[in-house]
């Protein structure tokens, strides 16, 4: 299961990741930089650490652009910028880091752009003359910077696979509806919906992080991505809402039933009695063709402009979707909340919605 430091970590590299993405003044000075075949080791953020570990150099302190990091960066010595790269605070500084810092890198740059950047826990950029590389390390991770187009050409396929899951997707849920409405739904089918559910939220997250790789130049990748996954993500929590046992703790059992799914790994996830355990419903394989019946949630979130304090009205007071489709207006007049007007509205809606997803499923 991801810990909290994990996700702090992955959200601070994807912060420095959107600093250094095309377009940005520190992008640009980087490749200025990588153009000229100089070299440059570059420190981002200035704390008591870096001050104890730094020697000799001289303090410029001046905002910062992408041709005056350029410059400083043909001396001998690093370059201390501020965290948010908006000013250079020294250059020509030697780094002096604790030599005993494990470090797997060769080059002395690289070595020294590793370990000081363990040490003080900040972004650190090297820029190798010899490879003809630009290194971000960052909590003992190093992650080489690419040109748009090679990040263009893999988020372009992850585009492709995305929409091929969003597709299955919709097949699935919608199935799962007309399941739902002739109550015959049965564990396997509610794992298979999870499952498609989380394989697209996986992709969807390697195209995210492209997005921020590739700044001024994702914007349009940014725009399909958007679409694509639009309410994927309530559609995820409404299926597990409507499944996980033990409800009385709402939120709770739902976001341990999600990150259960969100901990497996690549086989546990296409193995559906792996999904179903994660959702807290019997995994094994005798028990996957064992009936199980929605509360209701996600069926009643199609419902056009209902609250969703009346859904929970709804669901509590009739226990289960198939007592809500059973309901007359009279019946759903007296839930507290919902009144003559909307009682037939829920009753005409939730007819269209039973009535379509079995056109769907049977035509």
């Amino acid at each position: 299961m991801p810990t909290k430091e994990t996700i702090d970590t992955e959200a601070i590299l994807r912060s420095v990741l959107a600093q250094v993405a095309p377009g940005t003044a520190l992008r640009d000075g980087l490749e200025r930089i990588l153009r000229g075949s100089t070299g440059a080791l570059i420190v981002l953020g200035e704390d008591k650490t870096v001050n104890q570990i730094s020697s000799g150099g001289f303090n410029v302190e001046i905002a910062f652009t992408a041709t005056r990091l350029r410059e400083l960066a043909k001396m001998d010595g690093a370059v201390l910028c501020d965290r948010e790269a908006t000013r250079i605070i020294a250059a020509a500084v030697q780094l002096l880091p604790d030599p005993s810092i494990p470090t797997d890198e060769q080059g002395t740059r690289h070595r020294t752009a590793d370990r000081v950047s363990r040490q003080t826990g900040l972004p650190v950029v090297s820029v190798s003359k010899s490879m003809n590389i630009i290194a971000l390390y960052l909590e003992g991770r190093r992650y080489v910077l690419e040109d748009s187009a090679s990040i263009l050409s893999r988020a372009n396929q992850a585009l492709a696979t995305l929409e091929r899951y969003k597709q299955r997707l919709d097949e699935v849920a919608g199935s799962l509806s007309a399941l739902e409405i002739e109550d015959l739904v049965t564990i396997r089918d509610v794992a298979i919906v999870a499952q498609r559910h989380e394989m697209v939220r996986r992709i969807a997250a390697e195209i995210a992080s492209y997005v921020v790789e590739l700044g001024t130049d994702g914007r349009l990748l940014s725009l399909q991505h958007d679409e694509l996954i639009a309410g994927t993500a309530d559609e995820q929590r409404l299926v597990i809402q409507d499944y996980v046992p033990n409800l009385t703790r709402r939120n709770k059992a739902v976001e341990k039933a999600l990150l259960a799914i969100s901990a497996l790994d690549s086989a546990g996830l296409l193995d559906l009695g792996q999904v179903a355990v994660a959702i807290g419903l019997a995994g094994d394989i005798d028990s996957q063709d064992l009936a199980v019946q929605p509360r209701g949630y996600r069926l009643m979130a199609k419902v056009p402009r209902l609250p969703e304090i009346v859904i929970d009205k709804l669901v509590t007071h009739f226990g289960g979707l198939q007592k809500i489709l059973a309901a007359t207006v009279e019946d759903l007049r007296d839930v507290e909340g919902v009144g003559e007007a909307r009682a037939r509205k829920i009753r005409e809606s939730l007819s269209r919605l039973a009535e379509s997803s079995l056109l769907e499923r049977y035509v």
